[in-house]
């Protein structure tokens, strides 16, 4: 599970061993340790600030409170180290603050302050510390006190040495931890910005997720209307048919009604197959072969079916059922079996069963014979189907035309239909408004044009131009 920007920034709020303390301190236990070293600090430059008060001349008191003073100076180590160092380097002629100089510069030494400012303050504390030292040992060795007389570089010598000692260690151990602090730091802003970047590509996957599920929902629609409606249209289309010659023409009246069966029971079919799979949590390979055998006669496999994915596989199971449409024209040299679906070879059957059900058709086609990509074939036959249901459904007994130009690089359907004619009642199907949507979908998800509207004659056409890149 991955995180939020919001929990990130919480954990980087909550983060430490201690709750937040006063003032500019991040915690408690830091505001106690600088208190700590500022009254050992303060109480050591108190100490200090009575012998310099004798050799100086001065009051006692205002030497040990100036001290004591300089000492707690180190309290503000974590806000102004700037200011402790300087503090620091104030009163090193007075040989005081030992502690105050070191964590001075230590602190400074691993704070975010430049580097040639850390340089400079470095540098006046080692060269106040060497001139102190180079004071007192000259004092001392011309003293009596060694019984001989020490070399001539002694004294340069030693003061380096004690200079460098007092200075160098602090410094280079604050750049040490100050640059380990960075590096952490840095690994921890790496870190919450891979996190936010996970958090980010989940919910676009989720997303992804999301808008694949409503393809795959708006692609079984789809399918599931060119499944039922075409049938459903032409049963109530010879359902009236066989009202109409009921009495008049028996045989007729009875042929009508073996296709008005036939219809329903393949319509109820697929269906119930449809049905079954989307209802089905787990998909198991035997069921993916029995529902391809029950579907489509051996179109759909079970590899061809994806378990894990049931709305695809309930989409794919309901291209092959509305594939079933156009029977008769079951070849494999149509490709339907490719494909899973109808081709431009079935328009002929597809019409044949309009004008099975009284229409009158017209079909043509320009071109010649070429093979096109499936998905182009399988969408230039649906928006004839579709357009020959809307037919039937609001211009019952018109005249219709229907033309195919096959052309080297694209197809081009038309369907058009006159006026109906006057006192036909139409078929009194209801209409949802999705058939001239799914359409142009269709067609659009392919790069294609798709144009719908009334002629002047008071008729309808339906037309499309869908581009092959295979």
């Amino acid at each position: 599970m991955t995180e939020t920007g919001e929990s990130v920034e919480a954990r980087d709020q909550g983060r430490g061993d201690a709750p937040r303390g006063p003032l500019w301190w991040t915690r408690r236990r830091s505001a106690v340790l600088d208190v700590g070293l500022a009254l050992v600090s303060g109480a050591e430059c108190a100490a200090q600030g009575v012998p310099f008060a004798r050799e100086a001349g001065i009051p006692v008191g205002l030497s040990v409170a100036l001290g004591a003073l300089a000492g707690l100076s180190l309290v503000l180590r974590r806000r102004w180290p700037i200011a402790v160092v300087l503090v620091a380097i104030a009163v090193t002629p007075a040989q005081m603050g030992v502690v105050l100089g070191t964590v001075g510069l230590y602190t400074l030494a691993a704070s975010d302050v430049p580097r040639r400012i850390i340089a400079l303050l470095a540098g006046m504390q080692g060269l106040g510390s060497l001139i102190v030292a180079t004071v007192e040992l000259q004092r001392n060795v011309g003293r009596d006190d060694y019984g001989y007389d020490p070399p001539v570089w002694f004294v340069p010598l030693v003061s380096v040495l004690m200079s460098v000692g007092v200075t160098a260690p602090p410094v280079l151990l604050g750049l040490y931890v100050g640059a380990r602090r960075r590096l952490v730091e840095s690994l921890r802003e790496r870190a919450d910005g891979l996190e936010r970047e996970l958090s980010l590509l989940a919910d676009r996957a989720e997303e992804r997720a999301e808008w694949a599920r409503n393809e795959e929902r708006t692609r079984i629609a789809r399918e599931m209307h060119d499944v039922v409606a075409h049938r459903v249209s032409l049963m109530v289309v010879h359902a009236a048919a066989l009202q109409a010659v009921a009495r008049k023409d028996p045989e007729k009246a009875s042929r009508n009604a073996v296709l008005i069966g036939d219809m329903g029971r393949q319509a109820l079919t697929e269906l119930r197959t449809m049905l079954g799979v989307l209802r089905s949590h787990e998909v198991k390979p035997s069921g993916s072969a029995q529902v391809s055998g029950e579907v489509s006669s051996g179109a759909v496999s079970s590899g061809a079916v994806d378990a894990g994915r049931p709305l695809a596989r309930v989409a794919e199971v309901a291209e092959v059922a509305a594939g079933r449409d156009s029977a008769g024209s079951e070849d494999p040299a149509d490709g339907s079996e490719e494909s899973g679906g109808p081709c431009l070879r079935e328009l002929g059957a597809l019409v044949g069963q309009s004008r099975a059900a009284g229409m009158s058709v017209e079909l043509s086609v320009e071109g010649e014979v070429r093979s096109y990509a499936w998905r182009v074939e399988q969408t230039a036959y649906r928006v004839v189907q579709e357009a020959l249901t809307n037919v039937h459904k609001h211009a019952a007994g018109a005249r219709t035309r229907v033309r195919l130009a096959r052309r080297e690089r694209e197809v081009a359907v038309l369907v058009e239909n006159e006026a109906p004619a006057e006192g036909v009642r139409g078929a009194g199907l209801p209409s949802g408004g999705n058939g001239l949507v799914g359409m142009r979908e269709r067609v659009a998800a392919l790069g294609g044009g798709f144009v719908s509207g009334p002629t002047e004659a008071g008729g309808f056409r339906v037309s499309a131009v869908i581009p092959d890149r295979g």
